[in-house]
């Protein structure tokens, strides 16, 4: 009798895969992917132009809708946060991950949106996001979820270029970033301007202890990666997201969303 296949301990499912579980014949096929001409580029905070590395001979251009807050937290304040969080107990996630959700149940194929066990962001956040009001960025960001993830490279954590959702989420991706320094891909697979025959590539650096938002094209238009190669320590990132104009004031269901931004607010929650 053939041996049976050893259960592997991971959260990935369909084409997600991890170190955990690409021991597995199927999963190994799908990292068998032959490489594709690529534009690379890295985004200078100062001038906020994606600047080519070095060897590309592309010239730099304006990349707008990315916003870097850097010791937006001291190092004791994240200390704290993170000894917070591992009080609650991490889920295994996709693509070699660990989570965190305080946020509705929400089944975006059917756009559907109910309460759940939603509870209300965490305590803790509600220092940090009063501080985020600060910059006129955000003077009128009001999360309505978040997200705690935790990368790990013994994991091979990573998350695949991706869109996220902007029927229920908002404008302004807001990500916290903790315990390390890491790169966030963005990407357009059809190319930009003249390189129109590739992939283009903006990599961004996302300093240890940093605020990250993201909106505009570089929100809607440009997928968004964190690359295994980037993944160099325990990295600890929150996400926060708004609610779109269809859930505020004026709005079909604006109603749902005057409760859902109650509960948020409260800042009693516990992951769900």
């Amino acid at each position: 009798m053939a041996a049976r296949q050893q259960t592997v301990n991971c959260g990935c499912k369909g084409i997600r895969t991890c170190l955990l579980c690409e021991a597995n014949d199927d999963k190994r096929q799908l990292l068998n992917k032959k490489d594709s001409v690529r534009y690379d580029f890295t985004y200078d905070q100062e001038s906020k132009l994606a600047v080519p590395v070095c060897g590309n001979i592309q010239q730099a251009f304006p990349f707008p809708g990315v916003f870097l807050w850097e010791n937006f937290v001291s190092e004791k304040e994240e200390k704290e946060l993170v000894t917070q969080m591992d009080q609650n107990i991490w889920r295994e996630s996709q693509s070699g991950r660990r989570k965190q959700d305080f946020g509705p149940k929400v089944n975006f194929k059917k756009r559907r949106v109910r309460l759940g066990g939603f509870s209300g962001l965490p305590a803790i956040s509600q220092k940090l996001v009063n501080r985020m009001t600060k910059e006129p960025l955000l003077a009128d960001f009001h999360p309505v979820e978040q997200c705690n993830l935790e990368y790990s490279p013994k994991r091979g954590s990573a998350i695949d270029p991706h869109l996220d959702d902007s029927w229920l989420w908002g404008e302004r991706l807001v990500t916290l970033n903790l315990l390390s320094d890491t790169v966030i891909t963005l990407s357009l697979d059809q190319g930009w301007g003249d390189m129109d025959r590739g992939e283009v590539r903006v990599a961004v650096n996302m300093p240890r202890r940093s605020l990250f938002v993201l909106y505009g094209e570089a929100r809607h238009r440009w997928k968004h990666a964190i690359c295994r190669e980037h993944v160099l320590g325990r990295r600890v990132c929150s996400t926060f997201r708004e609610l779109t104009a269809e859930f505020l004031h004026g709005g079909e269901q604006e109603k749902l969303g005057s409760e859902l931004l109650d509960i948020a607010s409260s800042f009693k929650g516990v992951p769900v």
